[in-house]
């Protein structure tokens, strides 16, 4: 028993012992942690707080730095302005027939900013809209998927839509995102064939025209040539607005404010518009029945350089561009051999042939290289210099100035030309200068784009450019307007009417007048490029010889026309196959004159098969009508 009992303490003894060791151990514990946890505290109080001060840092920062910036971005968002498109300036001719007008049109357009972010669902969209649009799938990704995403930029998906693929596209507005309905107008040019080389047309902007105009949107209209793109600042207004409210999809919520669009400048032009169709209808009876494909005509007032008439044959439809033209359909027209989108009345280049003699005849009367009483003989038909032989058209007796101008007497214009004989001639230096100054060789500064210089040569150009020196037979080839020198059917018209008006050489203008929407007007005031440099003697014998081309000479069809006519012929070979270029010139009445005109019918033969026909018709049309 004994011995149980010192166990029993012993035990006991040890858990005592134990047992304080453990409560040593834990005081310890706590003593030794307290600090620790102190610290840990603070060092979270602090993060605490230096992230408090952060955010605080950062809404301060945010709200008085960037808080206009946010504030746009966040209108942006929520407040879109939608363009509202000025409609372009109708353009009429000189009796306030229309020419060009505006037809209303839908384009199909897409929102970047509201599209579809996911790949997936932009490749969905573009099955659906290829169907109803009937477009290649690929053309509206490659679309969709070129474009920035933050951009609410319109960007074209299609224009001019028909009314069926519009209500589509509108009743099902909410599964296609991003793509939107834009009002706008194409142009409906009237009698396009007829009227475009003066017209022109407008189409979509390109991306190269809209780095130029960086005004412009990517769905905006614009003038790609003739008046359409000369005056296109005129035509194209002022654009619009509707201020809306969207939701986060871009859809509309409601109207804040409208600013309305102001329509185009109209533009009234010079040019009569049935003495168009007359001349256009004349050059392709007589196109037909010669067989050439070409034809340019220019009629102009002289009295103020106005441009009455410009007709160019093979023509084209302006509203194919308009209208959207298809790859094929320009395909067609630019493989054209005919050439029919080249403006042959301002940009076509021609031996002017005898129609330039006049400007011959000018210089030599001007330099006393002759008199207005020189007889000149015919030389039975050739002039010959050693072994070289310069032939007439046909045997012509002893003439004057008058008459070698009214018969076209080309021995005349050799020998006054480059000398023969007694006369020692003019030489090339000097018939240029007074070709530049009726106005070949450089443009006339006509109100479309696309016009050619033409060409005069001399003596320095030839050895510099074809390593020849210049020969006699050169000027004798010059003066009777074949060799080198070229022109345009413009060219011969506006120097026609310098012989017209007595001596006044104007820029010719298509545009009369500019009307604003205001009401107000502005007259395209008479451009003179040269005046006073032809004495009133000279001019009037000149003129008397043209009179004698029409009373006694090459164009004697013409003596029945209502008023008194001054005229000139021309046949001016080409290639070397003996091909002609037909020339005609003219300018009535006689007194008073209120149209000069130029024909040309290239390859079309003696002139009195093709160009003076066409002349003769439009002459008789435009004297017997009521022009008032």
């Amino acid at each position: 028993m004994l011995k149980k009992f010192f166990n029993q303490r012993r035990i006991e003894r040890g858990m005592e012992i134990e047992d304080s060791i453990m409560t040593i151990t834990h005081k310890e514990e706590a003593i030794i942690e307290s600090p620790f946890r102190r610290q840990g505290l603070s060092v979270l109080w602090m993060l605490i707080i230096t992230a408090i001060f952060l955010l605080l840092g950062r809404v301060l920062y945010l709200n008085l730095y960037k808080g206009n910036y946010y504030s746009e971005i966040s209108k942006g968002n929520r407040i879109r302005s939608v363009t509202i498109k000025a409609p372009r300036g109708t353009i009429y001719d000189k009796y306030g027939n229309t020419l060009a007008g505006n037809t209303p049109s839908i384009d199909a357009i897409i929102i970047p900013a509201d599209l579809p972010k996911e790949d997936y669902a932009k490749k969905e969209m573009t099955k659906k809209v290829s169907a109803i649009l009937e477009i290649n799938s690929d053309e509206i990704e490659k679309i969709l998927f070129h474009q920035d995403m933050k951009s609410l930029s319109p960007v074209l998906l299609k224009e001019n839509i028909t009314r069926d693929q519009a209500l589509i596209l509108a009743e099902r507005e909410k599964e296609f995102l991003g793509i939107k309905l834009e009002k706008t107008a194409i142009r409906s040019y009237e009698d396009g064939m007829i009227f475009s080389p003066i017209v022109g047309y407008d189409g979509k902007i390109t991306e190269k025209e809209l780095e130029k105009n960086p005004d412009y949107l990517m769905t905006d209209y614009i003038g790609k040539n003739g008046i359409e793109k000369s005056y296109e600042k005129d035509l194209r207004g002022i654009y619009g607005a509707i201020r809306l409210e969207v939701d986060s999809l871009g859809n509309e919520k409601r109207t804040l404010g409208v600013s309305n669009p102001i329509s185009g400048s109209d533009l009234i032009l010079n040019i009569n518009g049935e003495l168009q169709k007359k001349i256009f209808d004349s050059m392709n009876e007589i196109l037909q029945k010669t067989g050439s494909k070409e034809g340019a005509a220019v009629a102009i007032d002289p009295r103020n350089g106005g441009v009455l008439a410009m007709v160019n044959l093979p023509s084209y439809d302006n509203n194919l561009f308009a209208k959207g033209i298809s790859s094929e359909e320009y395909k067609n027209l630019i493989d054209d051999p005919n050439l029919p989108l080249f403006n042959r009345c301002i940009a076509g280049e021609y031996p002017p042939g005898s129609t330039l003699k006049m400007a011959v005849a000018v210089a030599a009367l001007s330099e006393k290289t002759i008199t207005p009483e020189t007889i000149i003989d015919g030389l039975g038909g050739a002039l010959h210099i050693g072994s070289f032989r310069f032939g007439d058209w046909k045997v012509h007796g002893p003439s004057d100035v008058r008459l070698a101008i009214a018969q076209s007497n080309d021995i005349f214009f050799y020998t006054i030309g480059g000398g023969y004989g007694n006369i020692a001639g003019l030489g090339m230096s000097r018939m240029k200068k007074y070709e530049n100054m009726f106005g070949f060789g450089s443009s006339t500064g006509i109100d479309i784009s696309g016009e050619s210089a033409g060409f005069i040569p001399d003596e320095e150009w030839k050895l510099n450019k074809v390593g020849e020196r210049w020969y006699i037979g050169d000027s004798y080839h010059s003066a009777i307007g074949q060799g080198f020198i070229t022109a345009t059917p413009l060219q011969l018209a506006n120097f026609t009417a310098v012989l017209a008006n007595g001596g006044t050489l104007y820029a010719p203008r298509i545009v009369n007048r500019i009307k604003n929407n205001n009401g107000t007007e502005k007259i395209i005031d008479p451009k003179i490029l040269n005046s006073n440099f032809i004495s009133t003697d000279v001019m009037k014998i000149i003129r008397e010889g043209m009179r004698m081309t029409i009373t006694d000479g090459t164009a004697q069809s013409l003596k029945t026309l209502p008023v008194e006519t001054a005229g000139k012929t021309g046949t001016a070979q080409f290639g070397t196959e003996g091909k002609t270029h037909s020339w005609f010139v003219a300018f009535a009445p006689y007194e008073n004159p209120e149209i000069a005109i130029a024909v040309i019918v290239p390859g079309g033969g003696e002139s009195s098969n093709g160009a003076v026909p066409i002349a003769k018709e439009a002459l008789t049309w435009y004297f017997n009508q009521d022009k008032n």
